[in-house]
């Protein structure tokens, strides 16, 4: 699963189905025969992009890889629509009922990220603009939602502290201006991008000779100022990144000012999942 670590993952899996199925699918053990075998569809309930087929098929294998097969009929990253059939699943009746529950929680929730990502994705077509995410993951489940942000087309910002620098407000606070945390920051040897909140921030910024300028929370005017100073830096391209207050009505705007990407907390910490559903036939 693109760049994911197999066994972090069925650690994760694992997790999951013993935090619902505890000591046992009481409901399941009781009123369906042990030895019965079902077929059975997911049904996608919405438009959307599916994410996470791999997720599923680990969780309904998980403790019956023998009992139970799992065959998607679309690839991942696939756009759905209402009342499509992407997926089968069959064999043993109580293994799929148990872990029916975790497959679904997984592959609904990569959907919609993956989902959401592409809403943003197409909102800016036409633009020379990348899409990426941000460190506002669910604890221990970043990497999963992270997969879901590239699934839907979307970047990957840093995956966390120790492999990229990013200068906030606190940092510069605490080191006593942009230029000295900068200076200090070099003895990583690493790019280095710093978050400003105003014009003076980014003059500063741009002197400091940073290679990546966050423009945090700017109206649009004042970012299209932002945008042509940088820009106006002879001999060099620095990128720049807005973030902060960007949703579906300003992003085109965003977008028209002339960065270089966005990034958009919504993508990993308010997506609505997709509407999934497996039914017995």
């Amino acid at each position: 699963m693109d760049r994911l670590n197999i066994y972090e993952i069925k650690g994760i899996i694992a997790q999951a189905l013993l935090e619902d199925i505890g000591s046992g699918d009481i409901t399941a053990q009781l009123t369906v025969p042990e030895d019965l075998e079902i077929k059975a569809e997911l049904i996608a309930m919405e438009d959307g992009i599916v994410a996470g087929l791999e997720l599923a098929a680990m969780s309904f294998t998980f403790d019956s890889p023998e009992n139970v097969a799992f065959c998607p009929l679309i690839k991942e990253g696939e756009r759905v629509g209402c009342g499509q059939v992407f997926g089968r699943v069959q064999g043993s009746a109580q293994a799929i009922l148990r872990t029916e529950r975790v497959a679904l929680n997984f592959l609904q929730w990569l959907s919609g990220i993956a989902t959401l990502t592409a809403r943003y994705v197409s909102a800016v077509e036409g633009y020379p603009v990348k899409i990426y995410d941000t460190r506002k993951t669910t604890p221990s489940l970043r990497m999963l939602e992270k997969y879901g942000v590239r699934v839907g087309g979307g970047y990957n910002h840093r995956f966390g502290l120790y492999d990229g620098i990013l200068i906030k407000e606190n940092h510069i606070r605490s080191a006593g201006g942009i230029k000295e945390a900068v200076k200090r920051a070099r003895a990583a040897n690493m790019e280095i991008e710093v978050e400003t909140e105003t014009l003076d921030e980014v003059r500063e910024a741009v002197s400091a000779g940073v290679h990546i300028i966050m423009l945090d929370n700017m109206n649009i005017a004042v970012m299209k100022e932002a945008v042509d100073i940088i820009r106006g830096e002879k001999g060099r391209r620095i990128l720049i990144e807005a973030s902060g207050g960007i949703n579906m009505e300003n992003i085109r705007d965003i977008a028209a000012t002339g960065v270089d990407r966005i990034s958009i907390g919504a993508l990993t910490h308010s997506p609505c999942i997709l509407d999934i559903s497996l039914e017995v036939v």
